[in-house]
C-alpha cells in the first residue's frame, strides 16, 4: 500500500469534524494555485462562453447531466 493510500485510509477513519478540518487545511494550502491549462484553452473557453451568450449552445442542467451519467454507468 502506498503512503498516500495509507494516509487516506487513516484520515477516512477519523471523526467527521477532524476530516473536515483536514479538508479545510488542504484547501487553504492550495488557494491561489490556478490549474495549468494547455495551449489554446483560453481561446476555447472564450469561444464557448460567447456561443452560449449568443444562444448557439444548449446548456444542460447539472442534475440532468448527473442522471445521464448514472444511467450510462449502469448500462456499461
Amino acid at each position: 500500500m502506498t503512503a498516500a493510500k495509507k494516509l487516506l485510509e487513516n484520515v477516512l477513519a477519523l471523526p467527521e469534524a477532524e476530516r473536515a478540518a483536514i479538508v479545510e487545511a488542504i484547501n487553504e494550502s492550495l488557494e491561489g494555485q490556478e490549474p495549468e491549462l494547455g495551449p489554446g484553452w483560453g481561446e476555447e473557453i472564450t469561444r464557448r462562453i460567447l456561443a452560449v451568450e449568443r444562444g448557439e449552445s444548449r446548456l444542460i442542467p447539472g442534475d440532468e447531466v448527473a442522471a445521464r451519467v448514472r444511467k450510462a454507468l449502469r448500462t456499461t
